[in-house]
């Protein structure tokens, strides 16, 4: 297979795979993509998981792939606040994962919220009233307030859950404040990380997920080409109503050699 694309970024969840099962033919869709000479960046919204997390997640479809190939919500987050908040302490409202991930690169994170310099509010299924306490107090004390991404609902085996997004909106809500910036796609640090991830020309990039206002929003400002994949969260209805066209709608990863 020919392809004029020499760069992917391809959504994991709703693209990939859904809960612990592989989309249909997503893996033979990746296979083809590779011999086609496209170099491949997977990248998920879901900020709890480590690069190798992930490198270990897409081997159990059988699909391989290297630590520096991978980018999340959780990667970017924490890249970011390395770089711009180096003597600062954060106050985490997530989950273990993204924790570890921010421990790893040294950030340093404080139990008191009320003395936090940042608060970054994520996905924890043990969201909670003390939560949303502390992340109120936090911003009331000064914090400088992020959220890891807006995805209010993810996709599981079960049906949709409330993700990151709808965190992160209770504890805007409750401050009546704003976060300064949610860091997963389709954000400027997002796509800046992508495209430097893969080091492919945007316009030589094409961008395949399942939501509207994350993945195909990151690849139209980013100036790739982009696929809107029917097997995630956004729907024939949602693209009525979208800001954002999608450049190709396929059913799902299986059909990507109708695009290429």
């Amino acid at each position: 297979m020919d392809s004029t694309f020499e760069g992917a970024v391809l959504d994991m969840d709703g693209t990939i795979y859904r809960g612990e099962r592989a989309i249909p033919g997503a893996t033979e869709a990746i296979a083809d993509l590779r011999r086609a000479d496209t170099s491949l960046l997977f990248f998920s919204n879901n900020p709890t998981k480590s690069r190798r997390a992930y490198v270990e997640r897409l081997a159990g479809f059988g699909i391989d792939t290297e630590p520096d190939k991978i980018l999340s919500a959780g990667t970017v987050t924490t890249q970011y606040l390395a770089e711009t908040h180096t003597e600062e302490t954060v106050f985490l409202i997530g989950a273990d994962g993204l924790r570890e991930q921010f421990e790893a690169a040294g950030i340093d994170l404080v139990d008191d919220a009320t003395a936090a310099d940042v608060l970054v509010v994520s996905w924890t299924r043990e969201f909670g009233y003390g939560d949303l306490l502390a992340g109120y107090r936090a911003i009331e004390a000064g914090a400088t307030f992020y959220g890891t991404d807006p995805d209010r609902l993810i996709p599981a085996e079960e049906g949709m859950v409330p993700g990151s997004g709808a965190i992160v909106n209770a504890v805007a809500g409750t401050a009546g404040r704003e976060p300064l910036k949610v860091l997963g796609k389709p954000s400027a640090e997002a796509r800046r990380a992508a495209l430097d991830s893969l080091s492919v020309p945007p316009e030589r990039c094409l961008v395949v997920g399942d939501r509207l206002n994350t993945d195909i929003a990151l690849g139209d400002r980013a100036g790739m080409t982009t696929v809107l994949v029917r097997t995630g969260v956004s729907t024939d209805a949602d693209l009525e109503e979208s800001d954002v066209t999608p450049d190709h709608v396929i059913d799902s990863l299986a059909d990507i050699a109708d695009v290429l």
